[in-house]
């Protein structure tokens, strides 16, 4: 079993910035990738950003130029820089591994309790 442990989240002002991080525990897998999801009240669950293991990452619309998603593989900890944000960034915040057991190359998707991030105006 992977865990994953978010933190990090909170209340900013419009225009101010946090950092989350994410950290996975658990042994016998690797982690070919990690992501941040985000969910808004009233809508579906959708991408932020992702990462993987070479360090090649993906941003979605909302995010590109403000947020920038890191990770520290000996840690197997994956971070979202996010700065200048805004009222519309406010959602929970879920953090995402895909993962690969060593004993049997069978593949795993894991997430986040996920962390409330609100933004006010």
């Amino acid at each position: 079993q992977v865990q994953l442990v978010e933190s990090g989240g909170g209340l900013v002002q419009a225009g101010g910035s946090l950092r989350l991080s994410c950290a996975a525990s658990g042994s016998g897998f690797s982690i070919n990738a990690m992501g941040w999801y985000r969910q808004a009240p009233g809508k579906q669950r959708e991408l932020v950003a992702t990462i993987n293991s070479g360090g090649s990452t993906n941003y979605a619309g909302s995010g590109k130029g403000r947020f920038t998603i890191s990770r520290d593989n000996t840690k197997n900890t994956v971070y979202l820089q996010m700065n200048s944000l805004k009222p519309e960034d406010t959602a929970v915040y879920y953090c995402n591994a895909l993962t690969v057991l060593l004993s049997s190359r069978r593949p795993g998707t894991y997430w986040g309790q996920g962390t409330q991030v609100t933004v006010s105006s």
